[in-house]
C-alpha cells in the first residue's frame, strides 16, 4: 500500500478543529483508494510563539522538510496582535513559504449549485456556474521586499517595497499558462503596469513566457479594473495570474463572490517535493471551541493534496464529489445556512462528508 508523510500544523483559533476533520475524510480516501497517510505533528503560529517563544520553530522546519505534504489550519489571533512584526503568528506562515520554496499559490474560487443563494450577486451575473482559478506568487514582492522605518525631517515614515525579478516572474508565470492549459486555454495577468515599474517588468516577463504557450488565449487587466470586473462579470475569468499581494486580494474577493471564505481551499507548490494545503480563511477566534466552524476549505484542501501533491486523482474527485453531495442534501454550517437547509456543526459535517465519500 502507498503511504503518505503528512506534518500538520493545527495551528490556532479553529485550526486544531478544522484539521481534525479533514484527517477523517483524507483516512476514508485512503481506506477507499489504496493509500495510507502518516502523520507528524508540529506548531506553528501563536500556539508555537506560547510554547517556544517562535511563531516558526527550527524543529517544525525540519519536520516539513521531511514529509510529502503539510496540512495547515489557520494562524494568528487577537491573543498576538501586540506582538512586533517579526514574532506574529502571520511571519511563521511567511517563514514555513521560504523555508519550503513555495512559489506558487493556487486558490481555485468555485460556486457550488447548492450554495448559489450565497453569492452576494444577482443571479443573471453569476449565470449557472463560476469556476475560478487564481494563480498568486508566493514569495516575492511587498510582503519580502526591503522594509522598515525611518524619520525624516523630523516625521516618522516607513516604507515596503515591491520587488520582483525576472526568473521569479517566469516560473510563476509558467505556472499560471499551465494551469489554463489544463482548463479553458483563457488566462488573465493582472497587473499596474501603467504606474509601476515592477508591473512593467512584470507584464514584459509574462508577454515573453506567452510566446511558449500559443494555444493559451492571453489577456492583461490592471488590478483596480480587475477587482471590479470581478464582481461585475465573473464569467469572463478562467485563470487569473497576479502578484503577491494583488493575489492575496483578489482571492479573498473571489472568495465572497463564490459565497463564502469557509467554502475555498488552496494549494501552495514549489521548488521543493513538499506543497502546503491550507483553507485560504483566517483562524477566527471568535468562534474556536464552540463546535460550529466550517471545515470544507480544509477538507477541500486536502483533495487538493492528493491531486497536487500524490498524484491521487480519483480520491481528490471523490472528496469533491462527496462535499458537493452534503450540500446536495442540504446539510450547512451556521457560515453557509440558508432558511429550509438544516444547521449542523463542525464534526457533524465531517462526518457526513465521510458518510459520502464511502
Amino acid at each position: 500500500m502507498k503511504s503518505y508523510k503528512i506534518t500538520l500544523l493545527r495551528g490556532d483559533g479553529i485550526g486544531p478543529e478544522i484539521v481534525a476533520e479533514a484527517i477523517k475524510v483524507l483516512d476514508k480516501a485512503g481506506e477507499r483508494f489504496g493509500f495510507a497517510a502518516k502523520y507528524t505533528e508540529a506548531l506553528m503560529g501563536g500556539c508555537a510563539i506560547d510554547a517556544t517563544g517562535v511563531p516558526l520553530p527550527q524543529e517544525t522546519v525540519d519536520r516539513c522538510l521531511s514529509s510529502d505534504a503539510v496540512l495547515l489550519g489557520a494562524v494568528g489571533g487577537w491573543k498576538w496582535d501586540t506582538l512586533p512584526g517579526n514574532l506574529r503568528p502571520e511571519a511563521g506562515l511567511l517563514g514555513i513559504r521560504g523555508a519550503l520554496k513555495l512559489f506558487a499559490n493556487l486558490r481555485p474560487a468555485k460556486i457550488y449549485g447548492p450554495l448559489k443563494a450565497a453569492c452576494p450577486l444577482r443571479p443573471d451575473i453569476i449565470g449557472d456556474s463560476m469556476d475560478i482559478m487564481v494563480v498568486r506568487e508566493l514569495t516575492g514582492g511587498i510582503y519580502f521586499g526591503k522594509r522598515g522605518r525611518e524619520t525624516v525631517d523630523g516625521v516618522e515614515a516607513a516604507y515596503d517595497t515591491e520587488y520582483y525579478t525576472v526568473p521569479e516572474v517566469e516560473r510563476i508565470a509558467r505556472v499560471a499558462f499551465e494551469s489554463a492549459r489544463k482548463r479553458s486555454g483563457r488566462l488573465c495577468n493582472v497587473d499596474k503596469a501603467n504606474v509601476l515599474e515592477s508591473s512593467r517588468l512584470w507584464r514584459e516577463t509574462v508577454l515573453r513566457v506567452a510566446k511558449e504557450y500559443p494555444d493559451v488565449e492571453l489577456t492583461h487587466l490592471y488590478i483596480d479594473n480587475a477587482a471590479m470586473q470581478l464582481v461585475r462579470n465573473p464569467k469572463q475569468f478562467d485563470v487569473i495570474l497576479a502578484s503577491n499581494i494583488f493575489g492575496d486580494i483578489l482571492s479573498d474577493e473571489a472568495s465572497q463572490v463564490a459565497g463564502s471564505i469557509g467554502m475555498l481551499a488552496s494549494a501552495s507548490l514549489g521548488e521543493g517535493k513538499c506543497g502546503l494545503y491550507e483553507p485560504i480563511h483566517g483562524s477566527a477566534p471568535d468562534i474556536a471551541g464552540k463546535g460550529i466552524a466550517n471545515p470544507l476549505a480544509t477538507i477541500l484542501s486536502t483533495a487538493m493534496m492528493l491531486r497536487y501533491s500524490f498524484d491521487e486523482i480519483a480520491a481528490a474527485d471523490a472528496i469533491e464529489a462527496a462535499v458537493e453531495r452534503v450540500l446536495e442534501d442540504g446539510l450547512r454550517t451556521p457560515d453557509i445556512y440558508t432558511e429550509g437547509c438544516k444547521k449542523i456543526g463542525t464534526v457533524e459535517m465531517g462526518d457526513a462528508v465521510v458518510a459520502a465519500l464511502a
